[in-house]
């Protein structure tokens, strides 16, 4: 059974006291008439109208230039660009003024023009297509070329290329709406029909991105610094193209992204020693004005639907390790548990947010040396925390073997774990019960996989064995644990499932191996649809989709009813059938009209050549001596056009 948080929560009510106490009149505390207050406000209210704005008439903060060149109105730009740059190493100019007439004082001031306005093209076109296609975008070279496809039927569609158009690679955001590109001067995004640029950031050298999950900020970090030790991790507004606050780098030694972002953008926070950082915004300060003290903390992750994040702390001589669950923005300490002899802790959300697990390694002996643990013995557990039932009761599985990998079903309540040694490698699969401990649904034994990819709608995974050597898959269907399909794609390097959950990609990057590089397109089914060698090929990205605007109950009564749109979508496949054949037929005749006419040119030259022919061969005949009129092949070709089913009752 799943175990209750332990804290028992005790409310005492205060007495109520109904006896009526009689303190006499109430005295007058109102002033005589006449009354002057003789104490003046400046007393009274010093602390406040010490805040009141004043009109500052210093020179403190204003330097004077003398002696600068005088120039031309086209001269002007570039004198102001080389005294900025000499100045602004002093400090942030706030505003500056250059004379323009003999005294220094302008003879007339002119208003800024108003900008007009310019019309951003449709940023969403991409899901109005009427038949759901999903696009996905295709890296090569070390140029990089990039080509952005629609997956359409029967064959996909090219809708852009570009030679060049990254320096290392490119980069989908969450929701899909940008394509992020990497340039020697910064970062460039580019979105709408045409992909045109939609803003830019200048950080020199930048190597690294992450977006808010709204897409309403980007971060960039570049190791180089250009632009200065505190510019090389900044945060940008991607809609205004504004610096919204820069940092300078992490002191050690961290993955990316630094930054880890609330589910609505509205807090992003950074690990520190013994601290947790939590800014908000859009003023980007910190929470409350002051970091979380959390000694000993290690990692931390937010949850993908709930202003909630989970971290741990490791041990610290007889004080065990912990995992809490922290609420924001109130600080809020929802569940904590103690565990003991811990060496690692690793924390994985449900996508749902149903659900968390943390996986715990432990170990039965330690042995510390100067500048070194080593641990032995060790066992692993998984610790499963029912987020949405009451008290946020935890479960926990054991297993004693190596693990490999563990995975969460994203739309479900069932999670996958390879573990085992090499030589028996085995993939479990439990399933979560409410108010009851995970149970075990199936296990198989001595598989040869080392990766799990779960179909983002839950139900189906594809096991595989990424690798130089590897290259092993299996198509599952977790309902009943039926192998839909066993087949292998050599060395492939990366598997990535497309948004609905209908196709999965398996591909082989030149960036790992040279040879044999390209994608195949597989159905969910384990259906090679598609392959695709290209020379140079680098990354697949499918373009990813915003949530559905369908609430829970409409998506139920959808698939409820599904049967009713059968008879429409057969008929858009007949349709597409036929014009798919119909487009074949008129690309073989246009095919054969262009031979035949090639043809009869060529006969045509032929027989113009025959007196030099007969010429040539002192006037006898050769055309006719191999000729032989009854022995004649005739080779018949045959394609699909169409194929047509009745039914017969």
């Amino acid at each position: 059974m799943a175990k209750k948080k332990g804290d028992e929560k005790v409310n005492q009510n205060p007495q109520s006291d109904s006896e009526e106490h009689n303190f006499g009149e109430e005295p007058d505390f109102d002033d005589p008439e006449g009354f002057v207050d003789d104490i003046p406000d400046e007393e009274l209210l010093a602390d406040l109208l010490e805040q009141k704005p004043k009109e500052s008439d210093g020179y403190e903060n204003v330097i004077v230039v003398d002696g600068c060149p005088q120039v031309g109105p086209e001269r002007l730009e570039k004198l102001q660009s080389v005294i900025n740059k000499i100045f602004s190493k002093f400090g942030k100019i706030v505003n500056e003024y250059y004379p323009t007439s003999e005294n220094g004082v302008t003879t007339e001031w002119e208003p800024p023009a108003p900008q007009p306005f310019k019309v951003q093209s449709d940023l969403q076109w991409y899901l109005m297509d009427p038949d759901a296609y999903d696009q996905f975008l295709v890296g090569i070279g070390s140029g990089v070329a990039l080509q952005v496809w629609q997956n359409a039927l029967p064959e996909p569609v090219l809708l852009q290329e570009r030679p060049n158009w990254t320096e290392t690679y490119a980069v989908w955001s969450p929701l899909g709406t940008y394509l992020a590109t990497f340039h020697w001067r910064g970062v460039a995004l580019w979105a709408g029909p045409k992909f045109s640029q939609f803003q830019k950031f200048f950080h020199p050298e930048a190597r690294f991105i992450s977006f808010s999950p709204c897409e309403n900020y980007i971060v960039t970090f570049s190791p180089t610094g250009d632009r200065g030790e505190d510019k090389k991790l900044i945060i940008w507004d991607i809609r205004t193209g504004q610096e919204k606050r820069s940092f300078p780098p992490p002191d050690e030694y961290v993955t990316w992204p630094i930054f880890r972002w609330s589910k609505d953008d509205r807090f992003f926070a950074r690990l520190g020693t013994d601290v947790l950082s939590v800014y908000e915004t859009p003023g980007f300060g910190l929470l409350d004005k002051k970091s979380i003290k959390i000694p000993g903390i290690r990692d931390f992750s937010w949850s993908p639907t709930d202003n909630v994040l989970a971290y741990w702390v490791a041990e610290d001589k007889d004080v065990p390790a912990r995992v809490t669950l922290l609420e924001l923005p109130n600080r809020t300490e929802t569940r904590s548990k103690n565990l003991f002899s811990v060496a690692d802790c690793k924390i994985h959300w449900q996508k749902s947010g149903d659900y968390l697990c943390v996986k715990v390694d432990r170990y039965s002996k330690v042995k510390k040396d100067k500048n070194d643990i080593k641990y032995s013995g060790m066992y692993y557990n998984f610790e499963i925390f029912h987020m949405k039932e009451k008290e946020i009761p935890v479960d926990s599985v054991e297993i004693k073997e190596p693990i490999q990998a563990f995975a969460w079903e994203p739309v479900g309540s069932k999670f996958s774990i390879i573990h085992g040694d090499p030589a028996n490698v085995c993939i479990s699969f439990y399933q979560v019960n409410t108010g009851q401990a995970p149970t075990l649904l199936k296990k198989f034994e001595r598989k040869p996989f080392n990766h799990l990819f779960w179909c983002p709608s839950g139900q189906f995974i594809v096991l595989a064995n990424l690798g130089l050597t590897g290259g092993a898959l299996e198509f599952l269907d977790t309902n009943d644990f039926t192998i839909m399909n066993v087949s292998d794609h050599y060395q492939m390097s990366g598997i990535e499932w497309d948004p609905t959950g209908r196709y999965v990609v398996t591909g082989v990057s030149s960036l790992k191996c040279k040879m044999d590089c390209g994608y195949y397109i597989w159905s969910f089914q384990g259906k090679i649809l598609r392959r695709v060698m290209k020379e140079g090929f680098a990354q697949f990205h499918w373009r990813p989709r915003p949530p559905t605007l369908l609430s829970n109950k409409q998506q139920k009564d959808i698939k409820k009813n599904l049967k009713k749109y059968y008879s429409q979508f057969e008929s858009k496949d007949r349709m597409r059938s036929s014009k798919a054949s119909k487009e074949l037929v008129a690309k073989r005749t246009e095919q054969m009209k262009k031979f035949v006419k090639y043809r009869e040119a060529k006969t045509e030259e032929w027989n113009e050549q025959k007196p030099r022919r007969l010429e040539l061969r002192n006037y006898v005949d050769t055309d006719s001596l191999d000729a032989d009129q009854a022995n004649t092949v005739e080779e018949v070709v045959e394609f699909f056009v169409k194929e047509e089913q009745t039914i017969i009752e």
